[in-house]
């Protein structure tokens, strides 16, 4: 089955040109033979790449909009409270995570998290002052973000100074999952001021503590590590 090259019409096996607009029938693989001017370009046509700035820009203006469209909307029309602080620490969280990244993408990786981890201390002090509450805050909230930014800047550390394969990834990720889960619970336990006592977060230290002694079992024994990558296929 084929169609026209220029207006799309199905044509018959037989056909030697277009019965609705008389475009001639060729065969590709002849065209060179007979020295026919082909009726479709040579090269492949490609869409010009959409530049960083460009992108920077789009999703600029969509925050702003969004963030000054829904405060003037609680402003004029909706005063029962400040719901839409909530809505402009999510434009100013999600501006912060892409743009930079974007355009300034040759800063370091280190200064990429400091930047979102103090957009997420922001986010969460405009829903504090949203609700009029500021010690879970001051307690909860600014302690877990702060947890979280050491320990993705120590992953972000052994990712590019130490051994890059997967296995040694993966062993980077469960030690960074697990001090993250127990780094959670302290922090909670200190909030609600009641012993430190880990409970759940040791289900979970327990797990990848088993993942991290297999994976270094198997970055110790060249042959067992080989074995593995040609099973996985990586």
């Amino acid at each position: 089955m084929s169609y026209c090259v220029n207006c799309g019409v199905e044509l018959d096996a037989s056909a030697k040109s277009c019965p609705l607009c008389n475009t001639p029938v060729l065969n590709p693989k002849e065209i060179k033979r007979e020295g026919i001017v082909p009726p479709f370009p040579k090269e492949k046509a490609q869409v010009e790449e959409i530049q960083r700035a460009d992108f920077g820009w789009l999703v600029s203006m969509v925050c702003l909009a969004t963030a000054v469209t829904c405060g003037l909307l609680n402003w004029l029309a909706f005063r029962g409270s400040l719901w839409s602080l909530a809505v402009i620490g999510a434009c100013v969280v999600l501006w912060v995570m892409l743009v930079p990244a974007v355009i300034y993408h040759k800063w370091s990786p280190y200064l990429y998290l400091l930047f979102d981890g103090a957009a997420v201390v922001l986010y969460l002090y405009l829903i504090a002052r949203m609700v009029e509450s500021y010690e879970w805050f001051q307690g909860l909230g600014v302690p877990l973000v702060l947890c979280t930014c050491a320990i993705m800047e120590l992953l972000t550390f052994a990712v590019r100074v130490f051994p890059k394969g997967i296995l040694a990834r993966g062993l980077y990720v469960f030690t960074a999952l697990a001090l993250l889960c127990v780094g959670f619970e302290v922090i909670i336990d200190l909030f609600r001021d009641v012993p430190v006592r880990l409970s759940w977060s040791a289900v979970v230290l327990t797990v990848c503590s088993i993942v991290d002694i297999a994976i270094i079992t198997m970055l110790s024994r060249r042959r067992l590590r080989n074995e593995v990558r040609r099973r996985l296929h990586f």
